[in-house]
Protein backbone atom coordinates (compact mmCIF):
# COMPACT_ATOMS: atom_id res chain seq x y z
CA UNK A 1 0.00 0.00 0.00
CA UNK A 2 1.42 3.53 -1.18
CA UNK A 3 0.23 7.16 0.08
CA UNK A 4 -1.24 9.57 -2.58
CA UNK A 5 -2.31 13.08 -2.67
CA UNK A 6 -4.49 14.05 -5.74
CA UNK A 7 -4.71 17.38 -6.32
CA UNK A 8 -8.01 18.32 -8.52
CA UNK A 9 -11.15 16.00 -8.60
CA UNK A 10 -12.13 17.00 -12.73
CA UNK A 11 -12.36 13.70 -14.67
CA UNK A 12 -8.99 13.03 -14.07
CA UNK A 13 -8.54 13.24 -10.87
CA UNK A 14 -11.01 11.63 -9.66
CA UNK A 15 -10.62 8.57 -11.86
CA UNK A 16 -6.97 8.27 -10.58
CA UNK A 17 -8.71 8.81 -6.87
CA UNK A 18 -11.03 6.24 -7.27
CA UNK A 19 -8.54 3.47 -8.72
CA UNK A 20 -5.79 4.36 -6.29
CA UNK A 21 -8.34 3.36 -3.69
CA UNK A 22 -9.61 0.42 -5.42
CA UNK A 23 -6.01 -0.94 -5.31
CA UNK A 24 -6.02 -0.61 -1.57
CA UNK A 25 -4.03 2.59 -1.50
CA UNK A 26 -3.97 5.77 1.39
CA UNK A 27 -5.86 8.41 -0.84
CA UNK A 28 -6.19 11.86 -0.09
CA UNK A 29 -7.85 14.21 -2.52
CA UNK A 30 -7.49 18.24 -2.84
CA UNK A 31 -10.40 20.40 -4.35
CA UNK A 32 -10.63 24.07 -4.01
CA UNK A 33 -14.17 24.06 -5.79
CA UNK A 34 -16.58 22.81 -2.19
CA UNK A 35 -19.81 21.56 -4.84
CA UNK A 36 -17.03 19.40 -6.71
CA UNK A 37 -15.52 18.12 -3.14
CA UNK A 38 -19.18 17.40 -2.16
CA UNK A 39 -20.64 15.63 -4.86
CA UNK A 40 -17.26 13.27 -4.80
CA UNK A 41 -17.62 12.53 -1.00
CA UNK A 42 -19.82 9.67 -1.27
CA UNK A 43 -17.11 7.30 -3.41
CA UNK A 44 -13.69 9.11 -2.37
CA UNK A 45 -12.62 8.30 1.46
CA UNK A 46 -10.63 11.21 2.12
CA UNK A 47 -11.35 14.96 1.07
CA UNK A 48 -9.50 18.26 1.85
CA UNK A 49 -11.50 21.17 0.62
CA UNK A 50 -9.07 24.23 0.31
CA UNK A 51 -6.59 26.04 -2.38
CA UNK A 52 -3.56 23.85 -3.72
CA UNK A 53 -1.62 27.28 -4.86
CA UNK A 54 -1.33 28.38 -1.46
CA UNK A 55 2.05 27.11 -0.45
CA UNK A 56 0.73 27.25 3.40
CA UNK A 57 -2.38 25.33 2.67
CA UNK A 58 0.32 22.47 1.19
CA UNK A 59 2.38 22.59 4.13
CA UNK A 60 -0.11 21.53 6.25
CA UNK A 61 -0.94 18.71 4.20
CA UNK A 62 2.45 16.83 4.98
CA UNK A 63 3.12 16.30 1.47
CA UNK A 64 6.76 14.81 2.05
CA UNK A 65 5.26 12.54 3.54
CA UNK A 66 3.36 10.98 0.41
CA UNK A 67 4.80 8.38 -2.02
CA UNK A 68 3.17 9.82 -4.81
CA UNK A 69 1.36 13.39 -5.42
CA UNK A 70 -1.08 13.72 -8.70
CA UNK A 71 -1.33 17.60 -10.56
CA UNK A 72 -5.01 16.78 -11.89
CA UNK A 73 -5.82 20.33 -12.78
CA UNK A 74 -6.25 20.27 -16.50
CA UNK A 75 -7.56 23.53 -16.77
CA UNK A 76 -5.57 26.12 -16.13
CA UNK A 77 -1.60 25.20 -16.86
CA UNK A 78 -0.62 28.12 -15.08
CA UNK A 79 -1.97 26.68 -11.80
CA UNK A 80 -0.68 23.00 -12.71
CA UNK A 81 2.43 24.70 -12.94
CA UNK A 82 2.65 26.79 -9.71
CA UNK A 83 1.10 23.63 -7.65
CA UNK A 84 4.13 21.64 -9.42
CA UNK A 85 7.23 23.72 -8.00
CA UNK A 86 5.10 24.59 -4.73
CA UNK A 87 5.21 20.64 -4.36
CA UNK A 88 8.48 20.06 -5.00
CA UNK A 89 9.74 22.76 -2.95
CA UNK A 90 7.83 21.16 0.11
CA UNK A 91 9.77 17.63 -0.42
CA UNK A 92 7.46 15.74 -2.46
CA UNK A 93 9.09 12.44 -3.48
CA UNK A 94 7.59 12.12 -6.60
CA UNK A 95 4.94 14.41 -8.51
CA UNK A 96 2.99 13.12 -11.54
CA UNK A 97 1.14 16.36 -13.64
CA UNK A 98 -0.74 16.48 -16.25
CA UNK A 99 -0.01 18.54 -19.24
CA UNK A 100 -2.20 18.66 -22.82
CA UNK A 101 0.62 20.33 -24.88
CA UNK A 102 4.25 19.19 -25.38
CA UNK A 103 5.90 22.58 -24.40
CA UNK A 104 3.66 22.54 -21.06
CA UNK A 105 5.42 18.18 -20.25
CA UNK A 106 8.55 20.43 -21.01
CA UNK A 107 8.21 23.09 -18.63
CA UNK A 108 6.45 20.75 -15.81
CA UNK A 109 9.21 18.44 -16.44
CA UNK A 110 11.76 21.05 -15.51
CA UNK A 111 10.04 22.58 -12.53
CA UNK A 112 9.44 19.89 -10.60
CA UNK A 113 7.41 17.04 -12.27
CA UNK A 114 9.00 13.60 -12.13
CA UNK A 115 6.50 12.30 -14.74
CA UNK A 116 3.89 13.79 -17.27
CA UNK A 117 0.85 12.55 -18.17
CA UNK A 118 -0.78 13.03 -21.73
CA UNK A 119 -4.58 12.22 -20.54
CA UNK A 120 -6.38 12.95 -23.66
CA UNK A 121 -3.66 12.25 -25.96
CA UNK A 122 -2.60 8.72 -24.62
CA UNK A 123 -5.86 7.24 -25.03
CA UNK A 124 -6.49 8.72 -28.43
CA UNK A 125 -3.46 6.94 -29.53
CA UNK A 126 -4.35 3.45 -27.55
CA UNK A 127 -7.46 3.50 -29.44
CA UNK A 128 -5.84 4.87 -32.99
CA UNK A 129 -3.37 1.48 -32.52
CA UNK A 130 -6.18 -0.57 -31.52
CA UNK A 131 -8.29 0.26 -34.10
CA UNK A 132 -5.85 1.17 -36.97
CA UNK A 133 -2.95 -0.77 -36.57
CA UNK A 134 -4.39 -4.10 -37.17
CA UNK A 135 -7.49 -6.39 -36.46
CA UNK A 136 -7.09 -8.05 -33.45
CA UNK A 137 -5.12 -5.61 -30.86
CA UNK A 138 -7.09 -5.47 -27.45
CA UNK A 139 -4.81 -3.30 -26.11
CA UNK A 140 -1.80 -1.12 -26.40
CA UNK A 141 1.03 0.48 -24.20
CA UNK A 142 4.05 2.37 -25.24
CA UNK A 143 7.55 1.85 -24.11
CA UNK A 144 9.10 3.92 -26.86
CA UNK A 145 8.23 5.59 -30.21
CA UNK A 146 8.72 2.01 -31.52
CA UNK A 147 8.13 -0.57 -29.42
CA UNK A 148 5.66 -1.30 -26.88
CA UNK A 149 3.58 -4.11 -25.20
CA UNK A 150 0.54 -5.21 -26.82
CA UNK A 151 -2.79 -7.67 -26.09
CA UNK A 152 -3.64 -9.51 -29.25
CA UNK A 153 -5.46 -12.34 -29.73
CA UNK A 154 -4.25 -15.62 -31.07
CA UNK A 155 -3.20 -15.50 -34.30
CA UNK A 156 -4.38 -18.07 -37.06
CA UNK A 157 -3.07 -21.20 -37.18
CA UNK A 158 -1.28 -21.09 -33.66
CA UNK A 159 -3.89 -23.41 -31.49
CA UNK A 160 -2.55 -26.24 -30.93
CA UNK A 161 0.89 -25.65 -31.35
CA UNK A 162 3.59 -24.95 -28.38
CA UNK A 163 5.52 -21.35 -28.34
CA UNK A 164 9.06 -23.28 -28.94
CA UNK A 165 6.83 -25.12 -31.92
CA UNK A 166 5.75 -21.55 -33.44
CA UNK A 167 9.35 -20.34 -32.52
CA UNK A 168 7.74 -17.21 -31.58
CA UNK A 169 10.75 -15.06 -30.42
CA UNK A 170 12.88 -16.12 -33.68
CA UNK A 171 10.17 -16.17 -36.40
CA UNK A 172 8.52 -13.09 -35.48
CA UNK A 173 10.58 -11.40 -32.92
CA UNK A 174 8.31 -10.95 -30.05
CA UNK A 175 8.63 -12.04 -26.45
CA UNK A 176 5.09 -13.45 -24.72
CA UNK A 177 4.96 -11.87 -21.72
CA UNK A 178 1.71 -13.13 -19.88
CA UNK A 179 -1.13 -15.12 -21.54
CA UNK A 180 -4.77 -14.94 -21.08
CA UNK A 181 -7.53 -17.30 -20.56
CA UNK A 182 -11.00 -16.09 -19.93
CA UNK A 183 -10.39 -14.51 -16.61
CA UNK A 184 -6.90 -16.07 -15.76
CA UNK A 185 -3.63 -14.63 -16.34
CA UNK A 186 -0.92 -16.88 -16.55
CA UNK A 187 2.61 -14.65 -16.86
CA UNK A 188 5.95 -15.99 -18.52
CA UNK A 189 5.16 -19.44 -19.76
CA UNK A 190 6.88 -21.61 -20.89
CA UNK A 191 8.25 -22.55 -24.32
CA UNK A 192 6.30 -25.93 -23.80
CA UNK A 193 2.90 -24.39 -23.50
CA UNK A 194 0.20 -25.03 -25.98
CA UNK A 195 -1.99 -22.47 -27.70
CA UNK A 196 -5.58 -23.18 -27.02
CA UNK A 197 -8.75 -21.06 -28.89
CA UNK A 198 -9.86 -18.07 -27.06
CA UNK A 199 -6.32 -17.42 -25.63
CA UNK A 200 -4.89 -13.54 -26.16
CA UNK A 201 -1.63 -13.08 -25.30
CA UNK A 202 0.44 -10.00 -23.92
CA UNK A 203 3.33 -9.58 -26.40
CA UNK A 204 6.13 -7.01 -26.47
CA UNK A 205 7.91 -6.13 -29.47
CA UNK A 206 7.70 -3.10 -32.48
CA UNK A 207 4.98 -2.10 -34.18
CA UNK A 208 6.34 -3.44 -37.43
CA UNK A 209 6.39 -6.80 -35.86
CA UNK A 210 3.16 -6.95 -34.14
CA UNK A 211 1.38 -5.56 -37.76
CA UNK A 212 3.23 -9.00 -40.27
CA UNK A 213 2.38 -11.00 -37.19
CA UNK A 214 -1.37 -9.79 -37.22
CA UNK A 215 -1.80 -9.64 -40.93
Amino acid sequence: MISVLIIGLGRFGRHMAIKFQEQGNDVMAVEKDETRADEMAPVIQNIQIGDATNEDFLRSLGVGNYDVCVVGIGESFQTALEITVHLKDLGAKYVVARATRDIYKKLLLRNGADHVVYAEREVAERLAVRYGTARGIFDYVELTPEYGIYEIELPHGWAGHSILERQVRTRHNINILAIRHGRNLFPMPGPEHVFTEGETLMVMGSERDIKALMR
